[in-house]
């Protein structure tokens, strides 16, 4: 099974692809789809869909695991946000893949009992649970990665 969690902004779309055989979890990929500064919005949906489908080719996720979106504040930056997340919602239903939304704070809090985890301690775990040299980088990557894993730790299936 290949679990796909995606974190869609406009400028950078972090994401980690796990693969989970029996009780072994696998990160398979992880990293940060960036799409070309100061361009419209439409050509930003254009490389985000361009970049997801080479992704999905290469990968075939059985689940997609995305995150809501929460503002508080900047509503152009929610409505643009909204457009990129409506193209990434887009190319994984277009595929029949089952998509799972959840605020980071319901994952965290979930997982950990506490929506206040640290991020050094996650990224730690992250080095410890797939055997990496280093803590991943950058930090919004890593956290896709420990969203991904903790929700497959959580929905053993």
């Amino acid at each position: 099974m290949i679990i796909f969690w995606i974190d869609p902004w406009t400028t950078t779309i972090w994401y980690a692809i796990i693969e989970k055989k029996w009780n072994e979890k696998i990160l398979l990929d992880y990293w940060i789809i960036h799409t070309t500064p100061k361009i419209s919005l439409k050509d930003k949906i254009l490389e985000v869909s361009k970049d997801l489908n080479i992704l999905i080719q290469k990968y075939s996720p059985n689940i997609v695991v995305i995150e809501k979106l929460f503002f508080s504040n900047n509503v152009k930056t929610a409505i643009d946000v909204s457009h990129v997340r409506g193209v990434v919602l887009y190319e994984f239903a277009k595929i029949w893949v089952e998509i799972l939304e959840y605020t980071p704070l319901e994952l965290k809090s979930a997982i950990c009992g506490n929506w206040k985890a640290n991020k050094l301690q996650l990224q730690n775990a992250i080095k410890i649970f797939f055997w990496l040299n280093e803590i991943p980088k950058p930090d919004d990557a890593a956290d896709a990665i420990w969203l991904a894993y903790m929700w497959v730790l959580k929905n053993s299936f």
